[in-house]
């Protein structure tokens, strides 16, 4: 099977000459399909740049990077929103649009595929959020949802538009115990339905269980670690 994400030595610094700062240091990994893949690390050491290189939001200019099957090497502009239209993106902070209801938050990601009517894109919105036990507050604004069931819209959001890879960035980090079980399980579940990897980078060790394998990150390092006993439950 051809890997989803393909990264060969990679490394990537902000700022040129006295400024530069270089962040990942000769990163190569991969992720198959339908894998689980946690990135653990301190913060600081690169995982949230790691991130976005993979989701086609910074360029790769050393080394070489795959995803999707796109070249993201010295990419141009439309090849890197190509790949973003294929990748559901959650965040610790959900970032909900505060003026629009639940459903509307999710529709809003079809505005990237212009070939889904809008009866459609609602459709799909509502029966998402259904999935997600939000069917009773499609129309209520994010004030009025509590931050577990905001990140339940983001997660609804991300999965729209039947994305071929998920990229989460501390998606439990701001919720409590039970909330964060629940979100990390929700996730898991949608993405295996979809055969859709994801990769997560996380902090909390509430997650591990879930993990295919886990990558650990430091001072931009990347190596892997053993998956817990837990993980094979």
């Amino acid at each position: 099977m051809t890997d989803i994400i393909r990264a060969d030595h990679i490394n990537f610094a902000f700022g040129e000459g006295d400024l530069r700062k270089q962040i990942l240091f000769d990163v190569s990994f991969a992720v198959a399909p339908g894998e689980i893949v946690l990135l653990t690390g301190p913060s600081g050491s690169g995982k949230t740049t790691l991130l976005t290189l993979i989701g086609g939001l910074r360029i790769v200019r050393e080394g070489a990077l795959t995803v999707l099957g796109r070249d993201l090497t010295h990419a141009t502009n439309d090849t890197l929103l190509a790949t973003r239209r294929d990748i559901g993106f959650i965040f610790q902070q959900h970032n909900l649009l505060e003026f629009l209801t639940a459903r509307q938050n999710v529709e809003l990601m079809f505005q990237l595929h212009p070939e889904v009517p809008p009866r459609e894109a609602g459709d799909r919105a509502a029966d998402l959020l259904q999935r997600v036990g939000l069917g009773d507050r499609l129309d209520y604004l994010p004030s009025r949802l509590s931050g577990g069931q905001k990140q339940r819209v983001a997660i609804a959001r991300a999965l729209a538009t039947g994305p071929k890879l998920i990229l989460a960035d501390e998606p439990t980090a701001s919720l409590d115990s039970q909330t964060g079980r629940e979100v990390v399980q929700l996730l898991q579940e949608l993405a295996r339905d979809r055969g859709c990897p994801i990769l997560l980078v996380t902090h909390d060790s509430r997650v591990l269980h879930i993990a295919d394998r886990i990558l650990a990150m430091e001072d931009g390092h990347l190596s892997e670690s053993s998956v817990p006993a837990t993980a094979s439950n």
